[in-house]
């Protein structure tokens, strides 16, 4: 008989084996310990990821604003130090001169352009576990200021009103301040300005009417009439027919002295057209001390006709004025002003002054204004002394005509101030000592809200000169 022997026992009844592995299995306490674990190292880890990236930021900021400001110094074409230098003297006074990595500066005849390169790596403290030992810390900054080509039209208010308050002398510093703020030797063959003395009209003188179409019936002054689709537009033409304006006083008063060797009267006091030679119009000069002179000649004279001051002023800066510049001389560096209004390096404005408000203004019937004798006659005495004493009062208006009345003369300033912006043209506008209406007028034909300046006695210096400082303009490019 065969004996067969038993399996060597476990220790562990073998239907016991697997109701022990289902409860191993089951048993949760352990895991939830290790995953809480994992969680608050990932969650550090996390948190010294974001440290890192705060001190990043926070470098980056720091150094970028050191930097913005050392190149705008830098920039300044006013100072008179090394470009570098300065760059480098902020970075070194605010701690950080082992920053600084390069400075570049590029000169020319009217920019300075400065650029800065502060960027560096700056060791993590958290991230190096993940194997980013460093993060690049950007801090680059370019300023450059530039005196582009600018073209400026100082048009001017001398009529009778400004020899009130001081009014003129304050203008002849005004315009002292202006012309020295931006005719500076650094912008030599940059700026060009023109002056254009208003009243009741403007003198343009003999060399620019013998450019243009116009049949001249005088020789006492030059001074242009417009017809009122005229101030739609920027520009004057060589080839349409225009009016030379009579020459007379319209005045009640006598003011004459005996011509040489004749007997006779001539009257010079107060003509609707300045007929002075420094009262002209002064075009595309850089010659400070020639302007200065000029404007300090300027005398209260006669009334207002703002809108004609500011019809030449905007055609001294149009293209089609070009032809006549040349053939008119002046300064040989501006014979190809004005530039085209597309030409992105050359700056337009007018500086618009006046005191007062645009007023009714006349001219002489036709009729009595037809020939030589009638020329002479006007040009001695004044118009309204002389009917006073040779018409009756009922018979004056047959007279003379309305050339603008007021409101007229406003609507067309407006129009001649809209075609003007409508081609880049900045307009700035200064009201010296005006009424509410006349302040309104004027702002309405600056290019903006910011572009008027209402003043009252020296005030005037200041809004000239704050113009004057707008010509150079210090930006920050990157």
């Amino acid at each position: 008989m065969t004996m067969t022997t038993p399996p060597r026992s476990s220790g562990f009844p073998r239907r016991r084996l697997p109701a022990m592995l289902q409860r191993f299995a089951r048993e949760e306490d352990g895991l939830v310990t290790l995953f809480a674990i994992l969680m608050i190292l990932l969650m550090i880890l996390m948190g010294g990821v974001g440290v890192d990236l705060m001190r990043h930021e926070r470098e980056r900021s720091r150094v970028q604003a050191v930097a913005d400001r050392a190149v705008l110094a830098a920039a300044d074409l006013d100072q008179t130090l090394s470009p570098e230098a300065v760059a480098r003297d902020y970075f070194d006074k605010s701690g950080l001169a082992d920053y600084i990595s390069s400075v570049k500066v590029e000169e020319g005849l009217n920019y300075r352009r400065v650029t800065v390169d502060a960027s560096r790596d700056l060791n993590t403290m958290f991230m190096s576990k993940f194997g980013q030992d460093k993060l690049h810390v950007p801090a680059k900054a370019t300023a450059e200021e530039k005196v582009a080509k600018v073209e400026i039209s100082m048009v001017l208010d001398i009529s009778g009103s400004m020899r009130e308050n001081g009014k003129m002398a304050n203008l002849h510093d005004a315009s002292d301040v202006f012309i020295d703020t931006v005719l500076k030797p650094e912008n030599a063959d940059l700026i060009s300005i023109s002056v254009v003395p208003y009243t009741a009209q403007v003198n343009i003188g003999q060399d620019i009417m013998d450019q243009l179409n116009i049949t001249q019936l005088h020789s006492f002054s030059h001074c242009v009439d417009f017809d009122d689709s005229e101030f739609d537009l920027t520009g004057i033409s060589q080839t349409r027919s225009y009016e030379h304006m009579q020459h007379f006083e319209a005045g009640f008063n006598w003011n004459g002295y005996h011509r040489e060797n004749t007997g006779r009267y001539d009257n010079i006091y107060n003509p609707g057209c300045p007929k002075q030679s420094y009262e002209e119009v002064a075009t595309y000069s850089q010659n400070a001390t020639a302007l200065k002179n000029r404007i300090s000649n300027f005398q209260p004279r006669a009334n207002t006709a703002i809108h004609l001051g500011m019809k030449w002023g905007v055609a001294l800066l149009d293209p089609s004025f070009r032809p006549i510049n040349q053939a008119i001389g002046g300064d040989a560096v501006f014979q190809g002003r004005p530039a085209e209004y597309d030409d992105i390096d050359t700056l337009k404005t007018v500086i618009l002054m006046t005191d007062g408000v645009n007023v009714t203004t006349r001219r002489i019937n036709p009729q009595a204004y037809a020939n030589k004798d009638h020329y002479r006659h006007w040009s001695d005495y004044p118009f309204y002394w002389w009917l006073n004493r040779n018409v009756r009062s009922s018979e004056h208006y047959r007279w003379y005509t309305t050339k603008y009345t007021a409101t007229q003369a406003d609507n067309l300033l407006d129009k001649i101030c809209d075609a003007a912006k409508a081609k880049g043209i900045v307009i700035w506008s200064i009201g010296f000592e005006v009424t509410d209406h006349g302040a309104s007028v004027m702002k309405n034909c600056a290019s903006s809200d910011s572009h008027f300046f209402r003043v009252e006695g020296v005030e005037i210096v200041n809004a000239f000169e704050a113009i004057a400082r707008q010509i150079n303009q210090l930006r920050l490019t990157q």
